[in-house]
């Protein structure tokens, strides 16, 4: 089975997808911030209320598990194509989502890291164009990655400037 974005694909058009850490950083986030609220939702109703009251801890356990392969799936679903003319970003599970960003239109490519990206070496890339819905970002590349990129798409975008 196709889907809409593999049906229109042309040939040579080469989908990359995201970094694996990306999914351990997020998997970390989740974890970081369900366990907590388990351990205190099952722990405190079930010292001070008796242990029928501990129960309280499976609502966040469940989000946990359900979120580990939510964000299973959403990762998978991040990709990127540099094409001729045009860088096309995907990503979604649910509702699809498929940006193309003409290299004449950018107006700024900038490379971003936060701390807990740079533990896990990562870096997130983000295009601004002339209008604003349709800035785009490709998270969960390799730094050395995301500067390829940003310098590849900086100098397409100057050589295919729209007279902007």
């Amino acid at each position: 089975m196709t889907t809409a974005t593999e049906a229109h694909r042309s040939p040579g058009e080469r989908w990359r997808g995201v970094e694996g850490a990306l999914l351990r950083l997020r998997r970390l986030v989740l974890l970081c911030a369900l366990l907590p609220l388990a351990l205190l939702a099952g722990l405190l109703p079930g010292l001070l209320a008796g242990a029928v009251w501990s129960l309280w801890a499976l609502p966040p356990l469940a989000g946990a598990a359900w979120g580990w392969g939510a964000l299973a799936r959403n990762w998978r679903s991040w990709r990127y194509a540099e094409r001729a003319d045009d860088l096309l970003i995907a990503h979604g599970v649910q509702w699809r989502k498929t940006t193309v960003v003409p290299y004449g239109r950018m107006q700024l490519v900038e490379v971003t890291s936060g701390p807990l990206e740079r533990r896990y070496g990562l870096a997130r890339l983000q295009l601004h164009t002339a209008a604003a819905t349709t800035d785009a970002t490709v998270p969960g590349l390799t730094p050395a990655e995301a500067e390829r990129l940003r310098d590849r798409l900086t100098e397409l975008g100057e050589a295919r400037s729209a007279g902007l």
